[in-house]
């Protein structure tokens, strides 16, 4: 039974994300536009890193290589949740419009919907080279076999972070048909990951890396590949994700209660 529901799903994934490529596809400017400013963007910020860097031989104990691996570790996992998680940008116009109502009657799950109801095709197509250039940087470590493993390990525990994340998002958008600044909150936290969270004082540092786990999205991955996060530390982390998605349910279910139709 399981299993066809998850074949189930995967087929509706991938319709609603066929679709919603095809819509950006028709508009060639905009697609050229924005992808073109997306790799500028993360052009300019990697010339920066290593311009700086360069001079001062390091960033917070950690060298160049090391320090260009924690911001393509920040961009694979943020570009990747950008990619999976794109519906809840589009969220608040099916709340406001009141095409969230069909989404509740429909047999599927609205939160499956809302989040995962239309991938990105601009973070598809710079993920392939962004996976090669971490491959290459992260190889230039020297990162044994099990270290490897730990980082993989927890790139899809950064990415759960980030559903929880959405999530709550998500939830809140329901009460509150607030999406759209959460959104950018979020974004603004998360881009405080770009460099290894040991470059801030404490208490930002704690508060960053347990309150607001962006260091346990992004660099604890980074940190592991490196062998600087004991078993326990991995163990640990996992167990806050599980927590984080489970809290995040909990918030979107209460949220649902809360939930007062448009046409009503």
């Amino acid at each position: 039974m399981m299993p066809k529901r998850i074949k189930r799903y995967l087929t509706v994934w991938w319709m609603m994300s066929k679709n919603s490529f095809l819509a950006v596809f028709y508009v060639k400017i905009a697609l050229s536009i924005f992808l073109t400013g997306k790799l500028l963007r993360f052009g300019f910020f990697l010339v920066f890193m290593f311009f700086l860097l360069k001079g001062s031989g390091g960033l917070a104990g950690y060298t160049l290589n090391q320090s260009i691996f924690f911001f393509l570790t920040f961009n694979l996992v943020d570009v990747a949740s950008q990619f999976l998680f794109r519906e809840v940008y589009r969220f608040r116009p099916h709340l406001v419009s009141g095409d969230f109502d069909l989404t509740l009657v429909k047999p599927l799950s609205p939160l499956f919907r809302s989040l995962l109801g239309g991938a990105d095709v601009i973070d598809l197509i710079t993920i392939p080279p962004l996976v090669l250039a971490v491959i290459y940087v992260g190889g230039l470590l020297g990162p044994s076999v099990l270290n490897a493993v730990y980082y993989l390990l927890l790139l899809v525990n950064g990415l759960a972070l980030a559903a929880a994340f959405h999530i709550f998002v998500l939830g809140f958008g329901v009460i509150t048909l607030e999406v759209d600044h959460l959104v950018f909150i979020y974004r603004d936290l998360v881009n405080l990951g770009k460099l290894p969270v040991d470059i801030y004082r404490e208490p930002i540092k704690s508060v960053i890396t347990y309150l607001i786990p962006v260091g346990l999205m992004v660099t604890l991955p980074a940190k592991a590949l490196m062998g600087l996060v004991s078993p326990v530390g991995i163990i640990t982390t996992l167990g806050i994700s599980v927590l984080a998605l489970f809290a995040a349910n909990r918030f979107w279910q209460f949220a649902l209660t809360k939930y007062t139709s448009a046409s009503s």
